[in-house]
């Protein structure tokens, strides 16, 4: 398995950040990308790639809440960050008419021009949308035609946006909320819709800890060791066996962000 989407930077793993990468080892995933929120977050999450070669890479963009915080400097260190070989697309970018942290106007500014420039560099785009599927889809179609590939992480919209998406030939990330009995189910019929060749796992740690863990963990911080339970919920929604999932999944994910090939005792 391969985590397409893991906050390793994030305060909640200052702890035991070295452990956290040595239990998802343990427990099958053979790599992790680490997501870049901001510029600021890009860079420690590159910094913390380079220290697990092969095993970890990392995306540099700025996340929709962010938006508003982006200047003449935000694109020129994204780009400089991207000559780092760890570094292997531009994202999290894309919309959040959720929780509006950013005003509208300003995340669509800048979702277009993270886009714009992982046209340029060629390199894939790792997105975010909520509550934003129509704007979000509009400015993809605008796009998609010079962007080499893209995708939906941590998709929890409905049938429309996955039609619309698919369409736009984009991946789509599943994360624990597939394991949530709460908000989960409509989710659990859609992933069936969801072709082979366009299917990622993520865990979003230390978000959406899977509700269906037994024992439940005594924190709520989720953690990359956590995906094998994201890909069993998967594989039975779809019924397809979860070595078949995670083996799918891990090529999908080496062929997206064109990672190399496990290193020996990885996988």
């Amino acid at each position: 398995m391969i985590d397409i989407g893991v906050n390793l930077a994030d305060r909640a793993f200052d702890g035991d950040r070295s452990a956290v990468v040595e239990r998802a080892r343990a427990a099958g995933v053979a790599g992790l990308v680490i997501t870049g929120t901001t510029v600021a977050q890009s860079r420690a999450a590159r910094e913390l790639a380079a220290r697990w070669p092969g095993f970890a890479w990392s995306t540099a963009g700025v996340h929709p809440h962010h938006a508003a915080e982006c200047d003449a400097a935000t694109l020129p260190a994204l780009r400089e960050l991207t000559a780092e070989p760890e570094v292997v697309a531009i994202g999290e970018t894309g919309l959040d008419f959720f929780r509006d942290l950013s005003p509208r106007p300003v995340q669509v500014d800048w979702f277009r021009r993270q886009l714009g420039l992982a046209a340029e560099l060629g390199l894939p785009a790792f997105l975010h949308e909520r509550d934003a599927s129509d704007a979000f889809a509009g400015v993809v179609a605008e796009l998609r035609p010079r962007l080499a590939r893209a995708v939906v992480h941590c998709f929890t919209a409905g049938p429309a946006a996955l039609r619309r998406y698919l369409d736009l030939d984009l991946y789509v990330g599943i994360t624990g909320w597939i394991c949530d009995e709460r908000r989960g189910t409509e989710l659990r019929e859609l992933v069936r819709l969801i072709p082979d060749d366009r299917l990622l796992l993520e865990t979003d740690a230390p978000y959406l800890l899977p509700r269906t863990l037994e024992p439940r963990p005594k924190t709520r911080r989720n953690e990359p060791a956590w995906l094998g339970e994201v890909c069993r919920e998967v594989a039975a929604c779809r019924g397809q066996p979860a070595a078949a999932v995670a083996e799918r999944t891990a090529r999908n994910a080496r062929e997206l962000f064109g990672l190399a090939a496990a290193p020996a005792g990885y996988d």
